[in-house]
């Protein structure tokens, strides 16, 4: 397939492209947590932290999505790995341009997200997708530091450490 124009056209293949890569995480995740029901909230934005705090990111693979069938010049697929100490915080940001797929290794993680009216904590085997909709922040309120595996397409002209 050529770069096309199309945003939603673009938007789902990148979004089958990170789902192709994230697959074997969820396959083997005990779960996901998810906004309970009736907390459901509206897609607006969303206060917290603008610097991270205690966050540790190293991109561990990434492959160019242009050069693949996908035909999405310009974009890359990439696998990182956050460490997270107590405490910390992953700030907010927007999954509008960049879907991903979250996996918790280890550790437990406090989500505040744009899409639920209260915090949804996430732990250890659990995975998550953060679609265009997604504004939301993170922060490790367990005792231990916290293992997250992030896949993610992201523009090759943005930082690769963008959170």
């Amino acid at each position: 397939m050529t770069e096309t124009t199309n945003g939603a056209a673009t938007r789902r293949m990148m979004v089958a492209a990170a789902m192709g890569l994230g697959g074997t995480l969820i396959a083997s995740s005990t779960g996901a947590a998810e906004c309970p029901p009736g907390k459901a909230a509206t897609a607006a934005g969303i206060e917290g932290p603008k610097q991270g705090r205690d966050v540790a990111d190293a991109v561990l693979t990434s492959l160019d999505l242009g050069e693949e069938k996908v035909g999405l010049r310009g974009y890359r697929l990439r696998l990182r790995r956050l460490v997270v100490q107590p405490g910390g915080e992953v700030p907010v940001h927007s999954h509008e341009n960049r879907p991903a797929l979250i996996y918790i290794e280890s550790g437990e993680m406090t989500e505040f997200k744009n899409l639920c009216a209260v915090p949804i904590v996430h732990k250890a085997g659990q995975a998550t997708p953060e679609d265009h909709r997604v504004v939301h922040w993170w922060r490790n309120t367990g005792k231990v530091p916290a293992v997250i595996l992030s896949a993610d397409v992201f523009g090759m002209a943005e930082d690769p450490h963008v959170m």
